[in-house]
């Protein structure tokens, strides 16, 4: 098979038409290029240049050789390209995992700017469970997650840089009592309905909330209908009952829908970016990107 040194040769006497002007361009002596080329032909079985006095021109075959070995050096630079963009962190996919109880809207400050550091880089995001992102970044299936404290599971392959805590606030119906309180306490929420629960076999805001109210001796009292995606604020603004959300669930604007900021000192969410031990290229990046905003 024709070695690359052999195809680069070959291509800068196609260029040149000249095997003098060839071997000065490849700082190779002019007898060491030649054999190259000779051996190049004899194993492709075709000449590929016609020896004139003034110096080379391509055969018929040489010709159509030329065209198809250039794409390959083409493609062979492009991937060359790409390995130093990847390498750098500008190029590649990042696939980005957050909790329900962090919305995407919150993350475009920070996506808008990896984009810009990266131009090369795509991001697939995905909306799935603190508990289950542990598992896929330990798994090698997903680069970084947002994660929401408390966690049930923990994994050593994973780790995690925590970010500044969110004040939690109320997601009220805009015809409720306490809507026109500037601020409430937990307290005052004990014969609320809530519209979302604790599942068994995961942590996150639903748990922080219980504990919460448990501390103050409150047993949250489940509405009728309930979810735990960002849908309940939808449940919420229907009058199915109320919410507490971490502040960054507040950038979701639903009609019929007020929030007001909980003035308990403890009622704060907590929550992190999860890495694995050896986190790509791109996920520091977004990672450093974050950092700097939390800062």
């Amino acid at each position: 098979m024709p070695s690359l040194k052999q195809i680069r040769y070959f291509l800068t006497v196609a260029d040149l038409g000249s095997f003098t002007q060839a071997a000065a361009a490849a700082f190779v002596a002019q007898p060491a290029l030649s054999r190259q080329i000779a051996q190049l032909e004899e194993e492709l079985g075709f000449s590929l240049f016609a020896r004139e006095a003034r110096g080379v021109r391509l055969t018929a075959a040489g010709s159509v050789y030329r065209d198809r070995v250039l794409a390959v050096e083409n493609l062979l630079a492009s991937a060359a390209d790409e390995g130093v963009q990847l390498s750098r962190g500008e190029a590649g996919v990042l696939r980005l995992m957050h909790s329900s109880s962090i919305p995407a809207s919150s993350l475009m400050p920070s996506i808008a700017r990896f984009l810009d550091a990266a131009p090369g880089a795509r991001i697939e995001l995905d909306r799935i469970s603190s508990e289950a992102q542990i598992g896929e970044l330990a798994n090698g299936k997903a680069d970084l997650g947002i994660i929401r404290f408390p966690l049930l599971r923990r994994d050593p392959g994973v780790t995690f840089i925590e970010l500044a805590a969110e004040r939690l606030w109320v997601a009220l119906p805009a015809g409720h009592p306490l809507a026109g309180r500037a601020a409430l306490a937990l307290n005052e929420l004990g014969q609320e309905a809530f519209v979302s629960a604790v599942h068994r076999e995961r942590g996150g805001l639903a748990r922080l909330v219980t504990d919460l109210c448990l501390r103050r001796g409150i047993v949250p009292r489940t509405a009728r209908v309930m979810s735990r995606k960002t849908s309940m604020l939808n449940l919420v603004a229907a009058g199915h009952g109320i919410a507490v959300i971490p502040e960054r669930m507040t950038t979701i604007e639903t009609a019929g829908l007020v929030y007001r900021p909980l003035v308990d000192e403890d009622a704060q969410a907590r929550s992190a970016l999860a890495l694995p031990l050896e986190p790509s290229v791109l996920a520091r990046r977004f990672a450093e990107i974050m950092g700097q905003e939390q800062g």
